[in-house]
């Protein structure tokens, strides 16, 4: 297993398998182009990148990938990486941050590459709209994942209590939160995060409401009021103590490792779907997935797919023809696909989805089957999130849920600074 703190100190002085130290001098450093790759994610993600990295230089004499790979410091790293023009050649985006780069033309438009250099044959049907932004491909998605809430299987059975389910309302959530918390009874362990600092949950929240988190002329899609029920929820629930103590929350940076669940202060978790191997892999209680609570029988359910994450190439890089060409491989070469799973999610590629199907792992089949499951209840994939898009989830959206989860401010405070900061930011 790959060590995050060598990783983080390695990766950027060598390729993904060190593989110049074994190749003649001469060509090592007169001749291999070098590819920078940049990701978040866990320690297993970051094995498997290096794994298929360094399977793709075994077959491209010639070219040599870095790998980068950061934490909670990852987009501000970004950042001055691009003011000092110094961008990796290919960068991982989720899906609310790929547009936001993407309309500040930071990204290389990727059409001319798709059915030549990147094989789209055998994507998912439309896997590629996921990756558009105002007409034009900048991310490729690596995967199809949604919304899910994780639990702690264990914790329920012991309480004696029903974890929830694909039937769970926002109410009765809130109940079972309350009453877990007590029957478990342990010091700093409480059963749900404060997902009032989510902005994944509250636009799915938002969606079971008909309503947006952005809309398609990148405006905000809800209203104060919207806001205020959002808080007022999660404020009673805090109140009630069924929620992580403020203190406790503030720490999460949106990453597995500082999740509340992934460090035992609480016994579910607000997740991607295709996080659950990593959360597994860091316990030995059984973690179990479903669905968000939902407003009730026949409502919406606020779940839709959406691309895992993106690859997307610099604008400025230098070999962007062979940035191309390593995204089809990690995306399209089946084993590529043995090496990396389902970790990122259930693959884009169809034929890799068959061909890793009897290799995965009873956790990692979960989430293929969850995702199988909620077809039937998937809505349309929202617009992409605006230019500010990712300023406003840190600068706006997490420390107004803190404030309120600290006392310094009210539901009513929280709602109008959303809305009016958020405002602040897209220029409207």
């Amino acid at each position: 297993m790959i060590n995050r703190r060598s990783l983080l100190k390695n990766t950027m002085l060598m390729g993904a398998g060190a593989l110049a130290s074994q190749l003649p001098l001469s060509r090592a450093f007169a001749q291999d182009k070098s590819l920078r790759l940049y990701w978040w994610g866990s320690q297993d993600r970051s094995k498997r990148t290096l794994d298929v990295a360094q399977l793709y230089e075994h077959s491209n004499p010639g070219i040599k990938i870095v790998g980068e790979a950061n934490g909670a410091d990852y987009w501000p790293k970004l950042t001055t990486m691009i003011a000092g023009r110094n961008m990796p050649d290919i960068v991982q985006y989720e899906p609310s941050t790929l547009p936001d780069y993407s309309k500040r033309n930071i990204l290389l438009p990727l059409d001319k590459y798709l059915g030549n250099v990147i094989k789209t044959d055998k994507f998912a049907p439309g896997a590629l709209e996921l990756g558009t932004v105002d007409g034009k491909v900048t991310g490729i998605p690596l995967s199809i994942n949604a919304f899910s809430l994780l639990y702690n299987a264990d914790a329920f059975a012991a309480a004696g209590l029903k974890p929830p389910g694909a039937n769970t309302t926002w109410d009765e959530f809130a109940d079972l939160s309350v009453e877990l918390t007590k029957k478990h009874a342990k010091s700093k362990v409480w059963a749900s995060p404060n997902a009032s600092r989510y902005n994944y949950v509250f636009q799915a929240w938002l969606t079971q409401r008909g309503k947006l988190l952005f809309t398609a002329d990148g405006k905000l899609g809800f209203d104060v009021n919207d806001a205020k029920e959002w808080y007022d929820y999660w404020d009673k629930l805090n109140k009630r103590g069924g929620v992580v103590a403020a203190d406790i929350q503030a720490q999460d940076q949106s990453l597995v490792d500082s999740n509340p669940l992934m460090k035992g202060n609480a016994l579910m978790g607000f997740t991607f779907s295709n996080q659950l191997t990593a959360y597994q892999g860091g316990t030995t209680a059984k973690i179990g997935i479903t669905s968000l609570p939902h407003l009730g029988s026949g409502k919406p359910s606020g779940l839709f797919y959406r691309p895992g994450l993106h690859w997307a190439i610099a604008g400025m890089s230098k070999n962007p023809d062979e940035a191309a060409a390593f995204i089809n491989f990690f995306v399209n070469d089946l084993n590529a696909g043995k090496l990396l799973g389902a970790e990122r999610g259930v693959p884009v590629n169809l034929d890799v989805r068959d061909v890793i199907a009897p290799q995965i792992d009873p956790i990692a089949q979960k989430t293929v089957d969850y995702i199988g499951e909620i077809a039937k209840r998937v809505t349309a994939y929202p617009p992409p999130a605006p230019a500010g898009s990712n300023e406003i989830d840190h600068q706006v959206f997490r420390p107004t849920a803190d404030k309120l989860a600290f006392g310094q401010i009210k539901v009513a405070e929280a709602a109008e600074m959303l809305v009016n900061d958020s405002k602040k930011i897209l220029k409207y």
